[in-house]
């Protein structure tokens, strides 16, 4: 593709030499994965600046640079304002715009991405559509997986992503956005149908400077809506009417809107719902009719999910019977409210729970259908938000009868320095068991009939990260080969 093509994506930008014949095979934000023919954008990072890689980058191949200021190389530079926002409209140019010509569906905040994209999946795959998913746990393209790094990947990536979708013939994309992705303008060029706010509890205050700052890059998403390159296509926001921050979001966006909630009137909602421990049922009221669902997913933050995924589905024209069969046969996101059954006569429960407020509402879901006493393993990751460590605690004591503060991934962080963030202002006893596995063998031995463990923070995650170093450990095989142990051993 020639340069001067890419470059028309880009509203102002200078030219030290002329490009007008310049030919581009690839692009490269990574000089070490940089191939002949490629332009090099060179991305600011928070440890790496990319442009002091520019010389390797046209060493390997580059036959142009893209950059925020002068470098001294041998082949044409262009200089953009925010080489950020230039990677994201260039790689979406160079993939042939491919959200265009897509359906997609974002859905951001702070809890329930994950699985509302997995109902999603499971609502098209009933409608016998192709769907690509991107998200927290993995890339799936019409059945086939890809590993992530990010919620949502860098914008290079994100497109390719795309235009694998679209040589797949994908009907349907549903992703995941993140505040940082949105902050950072990975998904500018991304063409969105569909965007989804479930709700915003404290999150990420490591990156954003205040709870406000986080609500604004959020809203980024309902503000773009509609600037993308479809504009024959309707656009809709979804939101969740009962979340505090909802008329935040609902006057960010000019696009067509559809709300749920529970408690304030919205066009879709849940009413004589009953949560159990098997699962969930309630009557959902939509603008086209009502229909019963009954659901093995439980907990009231399951509605909410529910209920966000059957709006956009509405507005993707799919019937109430196929979401109704949808949310009867799911069975759920692991790590996500995931229980662990090995025969024992107490519950075990995995799940991503690491906020606050996500914590407390598992917790409070538990304490619903919980016969006996509550059990929570939990920790805190290391070089993220700390302001989040003692609330996480507090809201531990607070719903729990037993808690054990244990390592979630310290990182780099010293998880004694973890501990003293989440337990120095407690009062009532706790244990800290500084080993996970040891800290969930503890938990299930402790366990009685009607009790429920909880394990929390890494839900789907197979690996712990100390010093760096990625060791592998899922909670769930762990929590199975103890209770497996427990069942061959009985005391």
């Amino acid at each position: 593709m020639k340069m001067k093509k890419l470059l028309r994506f880009i509203p102002f930008y200078k030219e030290n030499r002329p490009i007008s014949d310049l030919n581009v095979t690839g692009i490269s934000m990574d000089s070490r994965t940089t191939e002949p023919g490629d332009v090099f954008i060179c991305m600011r990072g928070v440890e790496v600046d990319g442009h002091r890689y520019a010389e390797d980058a046209v060493i390997r191949g580059a036959v142009v640079i893209l950059a925020e200021k002068p470098v001294d190389v041998a082949v044409p530079v262009i200089l953009v304002n925010d080489t950020s926002r230039a990677l994201a409209m260039i790689a979406a140019a160079f993939y042939e715009t491919p959200s265009e010509h897509l359906r997609v569906i974002g859905v951001t905040g702070t809890n329930g991405k994950t699985t509302i994209t997995y109902l999603l999946e499971e609502i098209f795959r009933i409608q016998k559509k192709r769907t690509g998913i991107i998200g927290t746990i993995q890339v799936n393209i019409d059945g086939k997986t890809f590993p992530v790094k990010n919620t949502t990947p860098d914008a290079l990536t994100l497109q390719r992503y795309f235009h694998k979708m679209r040589k797949a013939r994908v009907d349907q994309a549903i992703m995941e956005v993140s505040s940082h992705a949105l902050d950072q303008g990975r998904v500018y060029g991304c063409d969105i149908d569909i965007a989804i706010f479930t709700n915003l509890t404290r999150d990420h205050l490591d990156y954003h400077e205040n709870f406000d700052d986080y609500l604004r890059a959020k809203s980024l998403l309902f503000a773009q809506l509609g600037n993308g390159y479809n504009k024959e296509r309707e656009k809709f926001a979804v939101i969740n009417k009962d979340s505090p921050s909802a008329h935040r979001f609902i006057r960010s966006t000019s696009q067509g809107l559809l709300t749920y909630g529970i408690h304030e009137e919205a066009d879709v909602m849940a009413e004589d719902y009953s949560l159990t421990e098997t699962g969930t049922t309630f009557t959902m009221l939509t603008p086209i009719g009502s229909i019963f669902i009954d659901s093995p997913l439980m907990g009231m933050f399951s509605i909410y999910n529910m209920l966000a995924a059957a709006g956009a589905a509405l507005l993707s024209d799919v019937s109430l019977p196929a979401i109704q069969q949808a949310f009867m046969q799911t069975k759920g996101v692991r790590g996500r409210f995931e229980p662990v059954r090995e025969g024992q006569d107490f519950g075990v429960v995995i799940d991503y729970a690491h906020t606050p407020d996500s914590l407390e509402n598992v917790l409070k879901t538990i304490k619903e259908i919980c016969h006996g006493s509550i059990i929570i393993v939990i920790g805190c990751g290391g070089d993220r938000d700390r302001s989040k460590r003692p609330l996480m605690a507090e809201v531990s004591m607070e719903f729990a009868d037993s808690v054990i503060f244990t390592n979630d991934n310290p990182r780099s962080e010293d998880p004694k320095q973890i501990f003293r963030d989440m337990t120095n202002h407690l009062k009532g006893n706790h244990d800290i068991i500084e080993d996970r596995k040891e800290a969930i063998q503890k938990a299930l031995k402790a366990a009685k009939k009607g009790d429920v463990v909880l394990i929390a923070g890494k839900g789907h995650e197979t690996y712990q990260e100390i010093k760096g170093i990625r060791h592998h450990f899922d909670d769930c095989e762990i929590a199975r080969e103890i209770l497996r142990d427990m069942k061959e051993r009985p005391s």
